[in-house]
């Protein structure tokens, strides 16, 4: 029972801190704010109500993004099955809002829009090593992929983004 108190208090003390990294991680898998709202709050749930299954000593923000990423995944899943054909893919009304956003410089909102467009396992990986700067053995981990898919989607997302992005785009990248 102590264990599971240390463990507990571990694991709140871990997701503040790492509250809006995890939001991020879910609006690029998710594609819009309220289903990342939705989606963040799962997982920090899931990651309290099993909070007995963390591991002291280990990366929390691991552990929690692969909570993420799995309801995410059975939510797709579930969807797909009510709707009756196979993996759900993210529609035009999930793309985020162009308006301007905190980001003033245009060229790093078309970066940010053109990401969005790129398949969910691209769009994860890229943000996983670019935006929250993991590397590709522990994006591996936490997507529960080999390193070499890591390295195959990220590559595939940089030459999308290239043949998408202008000139002066390009360079930001």
């Amino acid at each position: 029972m102590v264990q599971k108190e240390i463990s507990i208090n571990e694991v709140k003390l871990g997701l503040k801190p790492l509250f809006p990294r995890l939001w991020r991680y879910c609006l690029v898998i998710t594609g819009n704010h309220d289903s990342a709202n939705d989606l963040a709050q799962s997982a920090c749930m899931r990651a309290l109500e099993k909070a007995d299954l963390f591991k002291s000593g280990t990366r929390i923000d691991h552990w929690v993004f692969r909570i993420a990423q799995r309801i995410w995944l059975n939510e797709l899943r579930a969807a797909s099955v009510r709707r009756g054909g196979g993996m759900a893919v993210l529609e035009e009304q999930h793309l985020p809002d162009p308006a301007p956003g905190p980001e003033e410089n245009l060229g790093v909102r078309e970066i940010l829009m053109q990401v969005f467009t790129l398949p969910e396992a691209q769009r994860v990986a890229f943000l996983l090593v670019y935006v929250e700067e993991y590397s590709y053995r522990e994006t591996a981990s936490i997507l529960d992929i080999p390193v070499g898919t890591v390295m195959s989607r990220l590559s595939a997302a940089r030459s999308k983004l290239m043949n998408k992005l202008n000139p002066l785009e390009r360079q930001a990248l």
